[in-house]
């Protein structure tokens, strides 16, 4: 840093925060470290006292922390998203619309890696809605190497860093398996629990079938409620390995694809996912969804609502995080579970 005249400050970039004191009214930084100082700005810094300022030497080469940030923030942008104006050096993006927001982790990785660089987000494959914060990015240093930032460019790759997809799926049938249903001798309260997070993405529940327990029933009706055209079909009741618990066979019976039948989660281990040859999504939905604040069907929905297709090593890598602490107050999802 260099002492400057304040009248030859113009484009200089402020070392340290400036203090003004205006009696009985006003006391804090007045410029903040890092402000780039304009033509405006001299009348105020001599008013302040500020004769003579410590700058920052702008050597060619060095990039100043709020134009590092603009090149952080072209790694990360995509469609969804806005940006904040930089303030100290600092830019955060927000959503501009409901969807998944997802993560690039690798490459995010690769770039955090680097020295006096750093990018935060939100954990990946979460719901968000519009104004949630989904990033912060930043360089440590008041000014930087212009060629640490094109070490950070070449690690991000030729794609944004981050996306947020919008919600695809809008309708979806149920298939509510169980003699004791089917009958009237119980009440349904699974599909209830089942429509209202199905609503909370957008999408509309065409049909409730009741085919009981058998598989050729169970079949039958999942083929019946695939040719009302709906999305996504969910299959409650019967998903565990009991003898007489026959929704797993009858969604194979049905010509699906099955992705995983079992999942490291807890609720919701007894988790089925399969899909048709057109891609249309089946789940088969264990009693936990019923009962539990959140399961493994909230982790998943998301996604399956924004049109990503899950494979099986995205239930293999769900085991850390995925163990639900039961707390007596659920505040998920604001809690480590999915995490």
């Amino acid at each position: 840093m260099k002492l400057i005249k304040t009248q030859d400050a113009v484009g200089h970039v402020l070392c340290h925060d400036m203090t003004q004191i205006i009696q009985g009214s006003y006391k804090d930084a007045r410029f903040r470290k890092g402000h780039v100082v304009t033509e405006s700005d001299i009348p105020i810094l001599l008013s302040m006292g500020k004769e003579n300022l410590y700058v920052w030497e702008m050597i060619p080469g060095m990039i100043h922390e709020n134009d590092a940030a603009d090149r952080l923030l072209s790694l990360c942008v995509n469609d969804g998203m806005s940006p904040t104006p930089v303030k100290e050096g600092k830019i955060e993006l927000r959503a501009s619309r409901p969807g998944l927001f997802r993560v690039d982790s690798r490459r995010l990785i690769a770039v955090n890696a680097l020295d006096d660089i750093m990018i935060a987000t939100r954990r990946g494959n979460t719901p968000v809605n519009a104004g949630d914060k989904l990033a912060g990015m930043r360089v440590i240093p008041l000014v930087i190497e212009e060629e640490r930032l094109r070490a950070a460019e070449q690690a991000a790759g030729d794609r944004p860093l981050l996306e947020l997809l919008p919600y695809v799926k809008r309708t979806a049938a149920i298939i509510a398996t169980g003699s004791e249903v089917q009958k009237g001798l119980i009440q349904d309260t699974f599909t209830p629990v089942v429509q209202e997070k199905l609503a909370a993405y957008g999408i509309e529940t065409l049909s409730v079938l009741y085919p009981g327990d058998g598989v050729e029933a169970i079949s039958a009706a999942i083929s019946a409620a695939k040719s009302s055209g709906a999305d996504l079909l969910l299959c409650t009741g019967g998903m565990s390995v009991d003898p007489d618990d026959n929704t797993p066979g009858g969604i194979r019976a049905s010509g699906a694809r099955i992705v995983t039948y079992g999942a490291p989660v807890l609720p919701g281990a007894m988790f089925l996912l399969g899909y048709y040859s057109d891609e249309t999504p089946v789940m088969g939905l264990p009693g936990c969804v019923m009962y539990a604040g959140a399961t493994i069907f909230d982790l998943v929905l998301p996604r399956i609502a924004a049109g990503v297709e899950l494979t099986r090593d995205d239930f293999s890598i769900m085991g850390e995080g995925g163990l639900c602490l039961g707390c007596e107050s659920c505040r998920w999802p604001i809690c480590p579970f999915g995490s």
